[in-house]
Order: C-alpha cells, then structure tokens, then sequence
C-alpha cells in the first residue's frame, strides 16, 4: 500500500559521485531536493581506486570546480598523495591525480551533503519512477513510500539489478556487498527507455603486513602541491603525503592465468556484460598483449587508517584460489594475503542515445540521469555529468533553458557529446584525445573558461567570480608588458644567454619573445626584469603558456569559431527525415532516432557522413 510523504522539487536516486554533485547543485540553487541511497554508509564511497584525476579525468574534476562542484574539494580535503602527471609533456596533457582516504571522503562529502540547506537524504531504495502524460510526478519506494516530485535524477551507478562474480561464485549485491537495486530497471523498460548490460571490475586488497616493499620502488608525492580546487592554495592544503609502490607482473604471473583462464567468467561466458577496454582486466591484458612479458602494477594505500592496499593494474574476475597464487608470483607479494578478493560487477545501465545533451530522457520530461548509469566509467565522468544534470534538473523546475556545454569550451562537453552522439557500447571513458581542442580545454585554465557560467547559474559566488576577473586582469596585463619591454643586445645580457646556451641577441627583443624560447621561461628572465611585480604561481603559469603556444592556442581559437558557425546550425524539432532526397538509409534511420539538436551534434552521430551532412544543410537552407 502506497503512503505519501512530502514533496519535493527534485529526487536524486542514488548518492554516489553523480549523485552527491546532482543533489548539492540542485539545492545550492534553492530547490527543494531529496537524495536517495540503499545505504548512507555509502555516500560517496570509492568502491573500486582509491583516487580522484589522472589523465584528463583531472581536466573533468576542475571544470566541476569551476563550476561550482564539490569533488575538488574534496579531494583537496581528504587527499593522502598527490601527483601532477604528464609534466615532461605540454601543458594541454598536464593531469593532476591524488590518493584519496576512501573512509575520509566519504565522510567527508557525507559532511557537506548533511549541512546543505535544502537538502534530505533518505535511505531508501526507489523502485518506481512515477509519471503523468509523460512527465515526471513522483518516486515509489520499496516500502510503498511515494515522494511527489517536479523533476528527478537517476544516479544509480553499478547498483541496478547489480551482480557481482569471481570464478564461478556470484554474489547478487552492489559494490562491496552493498544491497543491490533490483526494482527500478523493470519501470524504466516499462517507461520505453532502452537498457544495457555493462560490466566493470576492481582489484583485490592486500594486507600492508604482508608486502615486502623492499622489492618495489618507491612512488612519491610532489612536493610542490597543486590544489584541485581553484579556491584553495598550495598552502592552505598541505599536509604529509605517503607512498605508492611500482612493481611488476611476471611470465610465472601470466602463466598462471593462461592455465586458468577457462575458469575466469569474462571467459567462459558467464559475465555477458560489456566491459571497458580501457581500463581491462589482468586476463584481458595477458591474452590481448601475448607479446608482453610484464605489466605495471601500482600498490596504493586506501588510507591513513587502514592496512588495506590497492593493488592497480591487476583488477580480475578469477577464482579466489587462482588470484592467490597469481597476486603472489609479483615481486614484494610472495607472502601476499587478500583482505577482499577481486570481483567483476554486472549492472544495468541506458543507452545514453536516448539522452538529450541537457542529460534529460528524451521521451520523458523532467526525468535526467548521470554517472555509470549513462554508461560511461569513472568517478570524474560521474561527477562531471551529475553536476550538469542537478543544474539541468534545476533550471527545468524554475521554466529556465538548460545549460549545455560545447566541445570547444569543456571536456564535460566533450563527455556528455559523445555520451549523446556517439554509439556507446562499452563503459565510456574519458581520454584527452577525445577533445579536439585540448590546447584550449586546458585544466590551469578552467576557472577562467568556466566561472562565468557557474557564477551566472548561481553556484560561483560574486566575491569568488571577482577573484576570477581579477586573475584574469592580471595575466592580460602582464603579456601586454612582457611583450612591450624590449631588451637590447647589451653585454650583460649578452652574458646571460651565453650562459644558458641560449642564442645571442642581433636585434632588440620583447621580454616575451625571450620567453618563448625553449631554454628559457618566465623565472628563468627574471635577473633582465627589473620591473617585475610579485605575481602568484598560477598567473605565471597561465602566462607562461599563453606566451609559449600563442601561435597554437591562436589556430585554435580560429577553429573554434568555424566549429561555432556549424554547430550552432539548428535543426528543427519536427523535421521530417524522410521527407530529405538522398540522405542515406542508415543516416537517415540514425537521424530519427537521435533526433540531434543542430548540425554539429549530427555530424558526430556514428553511421552520418559529410555527404549526409551536406544534404541535410542544402534541404534545411530551402
């Protein structure tokens, strides 16, 4: 028997990385919001790596910052190693990636989700999705407990009818024994929304007691630290940092699971969900790459307080007597002893073509979904879609239009694009070479293509935003200076470059010019700057790179306005597709069942070529 309870604006089912971001970004702009979650222990839990970043998931992380999230934050907060990568690269593939104490961040985002304004969390599990003419009105959960509600966010992760499976033992929960939802997927096929079967898989945990670290190498922190988050400081985050460990697999480890890959599920054919390529089992890396002799495996602490260390590189869904033996061929883990086993998880998800670009359902007003549950991987690319769907959620109770980030101005644009256009049939995973204009979209400059956006949502506060201006201000005003103060061939500086093997100067040159040099940089000419004023390291950072790949940044930019003039083309919503000559078969059957919004979403559908695209724009200019 049903029982109403009180109403809210917006029900996010599901608290997870999707769902934290969903829920604070909805109530943070005033609407009353209720999160839903099997079990509140597992507010923001990291069921698989215990880390937030990494290459171009760094990027995701602060441009939800930027934007007003949580998750930098964080991670700032409760962060045990922090590493910025990719440094010997250019700055469009720098990524920073920390070590996170699981236990902490959950408690700690659980925090702030409890002393939010406007805010519930209720532990319960939603099995129904309630709807009236095709729009949403409410939540049933598996009490009979009904929530009316304007609009909601399904956040449910790898939770939905969830599986998980090593060797031939199958457990029927959530990550790490958590109840499973096993209700809610028959309502959304009930509601015409299509449904996946995807997989993802973690590693086992070892006892720290039991790993001989004399055979590893060391893998420290920095020691110059980069914040997540554009609101705090190197400083105002510091804190000792402790080590991760590099080891090896072997041709023993290797043997091993030749010898038993029949008994592995991904296998023998008893996991048939899709898992992500990028990300792939230890079976899938020894029988893929054959050629291989060893591969990296990185052992990391999942916090201060804990004794239990993640072993990366060797996630499996082998039996447990095969992992014994497997995890112990590695050197430092002969007398290695697993606290919790490796597993593959089994969950439903939706095909994310049914998504508007707002991270709506299409056919099902007020209804948006975030995270795994749009078949992408990773907390970041949760996160990153949570935000913009709590916004969405927000903006579409108060009458407003939905905000949509571009490809050229986020790689949450770049995401939740290719989420909506592209065909999706493995976890989806975030790489820099999915962003055509990385150069752009770097993460030292998401506040400063993103804060205006938050702050105009509501989410950047004005005393933040005016901080962001006046950076701003600041690198404009000294690239104006640096390239007005020449320099001129005198002996001392003459003396200046000979000694860093730098080319003598035939002719005045700009300050600028100097530092655009490969050999030199911003420090390194401060002894010829004598008017230089104190600037904080991540102005000079900015300008440095604006200095160095101005030419770059410039054909960029150039692109960016032609992709504009596409992109912005739009397409009517009741275009009739057969009624355009000699558009083909298959462009015209994906064109109808994606339905794109303007032409640069249709030319990024899988199966619609340039010449399909052509003949859409000669029959839309008549």
């Amino acid at each position: 028997m049903d029982h109403i309870y009180e109403s809210y604006d917006i029900a996010v089912i599901g608290a997870g990385h999707a769902g934290c971001e969903a829920a604070l970004a909805s109530a943070r702009l005033g609407l009353e919001t209720i999160v839903f979650i099997v079990s509140t222990d597992s507010i923001a839990m990291m069921p698989c790596n215990p880390n937030v970043g990494g290459t171009s998931k760094g990027h995701l992380v602060r441009e939800v910052d930027a934007l007003g999230g949580e998750m930098g934050k964080n991670i700032d907060r409760t962060f045990i190693q922090s590493k910025m990568l990719n440094v010997s690269k250019g700055p469009a593939v720098h990524s920073l990636r920390a070590q996170a104490d699981k236990q902490e961040y959950s408690r700690s985002m659980r925090h702030v989700l409890e002393n939010t304004e406007h805010l519930t969390i209720r532990q319960a599990e939603v099995t129904d999705i309630l709807t009236e003419n095709g729009h949403v009105t409410g939540v049933r959960t598996y009490s009979g407990g009904v929530y009316p509600c304007k609009a909601a966010v399904i956040c449910t992760g790898t939770y939905l009818n969830a599986r998980c499976v090593y060797g031939d033992t199958y457990n029927y929960t959530g990550p790490n024994g958590l109840p499973a939802a096993n209700h809610l997927t028959e309502c959304l096929k009930n509601l015409g929304i299509e449904i996946y079967r995807f997989k993802t898989g973690t590693p086992a945990r070892i006892d720290k007691r039991t790993i001989d670290f004399s055979k590893m190498e060391e893998q420290f922190g920095d020691p110059e630290l980069v914040p997540f988050s554009f609101e705090n400081t190197a400083e105002s985050i510091a804190k000792p940092q402790v080590s991760c460990w590099l080891t090896y697999t072997n041709e023993r480890t290797h043997e091993i699971i030749r010898q038993n890959i029949d008994r592995s599920p991904l296998y023998s054919g008893n996991i048939k969900g899709t898992g992500p390529r990028y990300c792939p089992s230890i079976e899938d890396k020894v029988m893929k790459f054959p050629e291989k002799t060893r591969h990296q495996v990185f052992i990391e602490p999942e916090g201060n307080y804990t004794n239990e260390m993640y072993i990366s590189g060797m996630s499996s869904s082998l039996p447990e007597d095969v992992q014994v033996q497997m995890y112990r061929t590695v050197a430092g883990l002969e007398n290695a002893k697993i606290v919790r086993p490796a597993y593959a998880i089994e969950y439903d998800c939706l095909n994310p073509a049914q998504l508007k670009p707002s991270l709506e359902i299409k056919n099902i007003s007020g209804l948006f979904s975030a995270g795994q549950m749009n078949g992408s991987s990773g907390y970041e690319e949760a996160a990153a879609q949570g935000i913009m769907a709590g916004i969405n959620a927000a903006r579409f109770v108060k009458g407003l239009e939905p905000v949509i980030l571009s490809r050229s101005q986020a790689y949450i644009g770049v995401l939740i694009d290719d989420l909506c256009t592209k065909e999706t049939h493995e976890p989806y995973r975030m790489m820099t070479s999915r962003a055509e204009y990385r150069l752009i979209l770097r993460q030292d400059n998401a506040d400063l293509r993103l804060s205006a956006i938050g702050h105009e949502i509501g989410l950047i506060s004005d005393e933040r935003y005016e901080k962001v201006l006046q950076k701003k201000k600041q690198i404009e005003d000294e690239i104006v200076r640096l390239k007005s103060h020449m320099i001129g061939g005198r002996a001392d500086v003459q003396a200046f470059l000979e000694e860093r093997q730098s080319a003598p100067l035939k002719t005045a040159v700009s300050l600028a010019e100097l530092i655009v040099r490969p050999e030199l940089g911003y420090d390194a000419v401060k002894d010829l700057d004598p008017d230089r004023q104190p600037l904080s390291r991540d102005v000079i950072e900015q300008v440095e790179t604006e200095l160095k790949y101005e030419g770059y940044i410039e054909r960029q930019t150039r692109q960016i306005e032609v992709f504009k003039k596409t992109e912005n083309r739009r397409i009517p919503e009741d275009i009739d597709y057969d009624a355009v000559p000699s558009l083909r078969i298959e462009a015209r059957q994906k064109l109808k069942a994606i339905r794109p919004e303007n032409i640069g979403r249709a030319s990024r559908i899988s199966g619609v070529s340039p010449a399909d695209i052509s003949v859409l724009l000669i029959y839309l200019s008549k």
